[in-house]
C-alpha cells in the first residue's frame, strides 16, 4: 500500500510503499477513505511535538472497514465508520471512567503509531464509530479532531442556553465552536480574530466579529455586552496574549476554556478577573469517546456543517501533502484539506 510518512525531523513528508497491515484479535482494518490535514501534522513535522519516527501521520480519519478482528463484535466489514484518535489500553483508572485521554499506555494514532495518510490503516475498535449515511467521509474525517476537541472544550466549559461565547481565533476549531456553540443554545457568538478573511466568514456563521488588531478584545467583548462580559471563553490559538484576553473578558461566573496549545505562560490579576468575579479557568486536552456520537449526530441532523468552500482535497501524493503543511506553518491555509487517496 501507498502510505506518506514522517520519516525525519523538519524534513518533508516521503511516500512509502509498504505491506498492508494485519488487524490483531481487537483491532480492525480501515480502507481509508479521507485523511485531514491538521495544523498539529506540521507540528510533528517541524519537531515541536516529537512524533515517533518513522510513522505515517494523520490522525483525522474516516474509511470503510476491511476486515474486523476475531473478538470484535459491534464493526463489521462494509460498516463506514470514522475514528477517534486514542489508542488507549480500556482497563486502567482512566479509561474505566471515560477520560482516556489520560491513560498512561494511551498513543495518539498519526503520531505514536501509524495513522490515515495511507491506503489501509489498522485501529483499535473501540476507537472505531459508525458513520450515518448523511455524513461525507471527508466531513467525518475533519470532524474527528477540530469538532470534536472544540465539542469538548464547550462541554467543559458548561455552556448553558442564553450565555455568550467568546472564541478567540477562528480556524479549524473556532468553525466548528461556532455552530456547537449556537447549537447548544448560546445567545451570542463572540468570533475573535485578526484575519479579515475569517471574520467575514465567522459573520457569515452566525457570529459577531471582533478585529484584535483594533482595539482590546476584551475591551470590545465587554463593550458589546454593555460591561457584562461573556459567560464563556475559548481560547483556540495558544499566545499568552489570547489567553489573557480569554480571562479578562469573563462575565461573573464566567469560564475560560484553554485549547491552544503553548509552552509559555500568562499572567493572571486573580482578585480582579477571577476570585473577585467566582470565575474558572479550565484546561482541554483532547476530546472523549464518548462524546463523539452525539457529534456525529449534531452533523447528522444539520446543526454542523461544512459547506464545499470550507474542505478542500488533495490526492495522496507527496508533494500535494507538503505544499498543505507548507501553508499551514506559515499561517495562511483558512480551508481544511483532506486527502483521499
Amino acid at each position: 500500500m501507498k502510505a506518506i510518512r514522517l520519516t525525519a525531523i523538519d524534513r518533508p513528508l516521503r511516500l512509502r510503499e509498504m505491506g498492508v497491515p494485519e488487524a490483531g484479535p481487537e483491532e480492525v482494518l480501515v480502507r481509508i477513505k479521507a485523511a485531514g490535514i491538521c495544523h498539529s501534522d506540521a507540528h510533528y513535522r517541524a519537531g515541536i511535538s516529537l512524533a515517533t519516527l518513522p510513522v505515517t501521520l494523520g490522525h483525522e480519519m474516516a474509511g470503510v472497514v476491511e476486515k474486523a478482528g476475531k473478538n470484535v463484535q459491534k464493526i463489521a466489514a462494509g460498516d463506514r465508520v470514522c475514528i477517534h484518535y486514542l489508542a488507549t489500553c480500556g482497563v486502567c483508572h482512566f479509561c474505566s471512567v471515560g477520560q482516556e485521554q489520560f491513560c498512561g499506555k494511551g498513543q495518539m494514532l498519526g503520531k505514536h503509531r501509524d495513522g490515515g495518510f495511507a491506503e489501509w490503516a489498522v485501529v483499535p475498535a473501540r476507537s472505531v464509530f459508525k458513520l450515518p449515511d448523511e455524513i461525507p467521509f471527508e466531513e467525518a474525517a475533519v470532524m474527528m479532531c477540530s469538532s470534536a476537541t472544540s465539542f469538548h472544550a464547550l462541554n467543559k466549559a458548561r455552556v448553558k442556553p442564553g450565555e455568550t461565547v467568546a472564541l478567540f481565533g477562528f480556524g479549524g476549531l473556532g468553525f466548528s465552536a461556532l455552530q456547537l456553540a449556537l447549537a447548544q443554545g448560546a445567545k451570542e457568538v463572540f468570533a475573535i480574530d485578526i484575519n479579515p478573511a475569517k471574520l467575514k466568514a465567522a459573520a457569515q456563521f452566525g457570529a459577531v466579529p471582533i478585529d484584535a488588531r483594533k482595539d482590546d478584545p476584551a475591551r470590545q467583548i465587554q463593550q458589546q455586552t454593555r460591561g457584562r462580559g461573556a459567560d464563556v471563553a475559548l481560547e483556540l490559538v495558544g499566545t499568552p496574549e489570547t489567553m489573557d484576553a480569554a480571562v479578562r473578558c469573563l462575565a461573573i461566573f464566567g469560564r475560560a476554556a484553554l485549547v491552544g496549545l503553548t509552552q509559555k505562560s500568562f499572567d493572571v490579576a486573580p482578585y480582579q478577573n477571577v476570585i473577585n468575579k467566582e470565575a474558572e479557568i479550565i484546561g482541554v486536552s483532547d476530546h472523549l469517546a464518548s462524546e463523539i456520537p452525539a457529534l456525529l449526530e449534531l452533523a447528522r441532523t444539520g446543526k454542523l456543517q461544512f459547506p464545499p468552500e470550507t474542505i478542500r482535497t488533495v490526492p495522496l501524493k507527496e508533494a500535494a501533502v507538503n505544499k498543505v503543511l507548507d501553508a499551514l506553518e506559515r499561517g495562511t491555509d483558512q480551508i481544511r484539506t483532506v486527502i483521499v487517496p
